[in-house]
């Protein structure tokens, strides 16, 4: 079932006065329907979802439903270029970096991500040993674990915690169609 907004709704999301959400549909700016027979307003979600977007709005408690947010550990300059170019926030996707072991612990906690990606070159010890830690931890049990390996990922990288690996270099746009898809099955096992 499509999730629908009353204007009263949807004011709370923006932080506005009801008349201003109402002025707003009135003017064609945010696009919804009328009750029939009435003059309550409806906002579907992702007509409200792409206002906010196109205004620059906050999100709000809405972020988690529309951004696949991803932690990248390790990487350095040109690989984070090419993550930057594949996994693009109007493509819906967010990302943070961290160097180490330890500020990936830090930013997991803050962040929430949906999907850390480990560039193994940080050290096959050190990349076991974040994932294993994010494993034991009831947060990000289900985050998806992304390996990024210079040699062909062997069955091992599994039983390290993660759910998937790549070979660099690899194919950008094959990855964040991976990506898309382990973090759709993510959420929708959540449900």
């Amino acid at each position: 079932m499509k999730k629908v907004y009353t204007t009263g709704q949807v004011a709370k999301i923006c932080k506005v006065a009801p008349r201003t959400v109402s002025k707003w549909f009135d003017s064609g700016r945010l696009r919804g329907y009328r009750i029939p027979g009435s003059q309550d307003r409806r906002i579907p979600r992702e007509h409200l979802l792409r206002f906010l977007k196109e205004h620059g709005m906050p999100l709000g408690d809405l972020e988690a439903e529309v951004y696949n947010k991803i932690l990248v550990v390790g990487a350095d300059a040109p690989l984070m270029g090419q993550l930057n170019e594949n996994l693009r926030e109007q493509d819906d996707f967010r990302l943070e970096t961290a160097s180490s072991g330890f500020e990936a612990g830090i930013r997991a906690e803050s962040f929430h991500p949906d999907c850390i990606i480990i560039d193994m070159a940080i050290g096959r010890i050190e990349a076991g040993q974040i994932a294993q830690n994010l494993r034991r931890s009831q947060d990000h049990v289900s985050t998806v674990l992304i390996a990024l390996t210079s040699e062909t990922p062997g069955p091992e990288i599994l039983t390290l915690g993660f759910n998937d690996a790549f070979k660099k270099p690899f194919d950008g746009s094959l990855l964040s169609e991976r990506i898309k898809r382990l973090i759709s099955q993510k959420k929708s096992d959540e449900i």
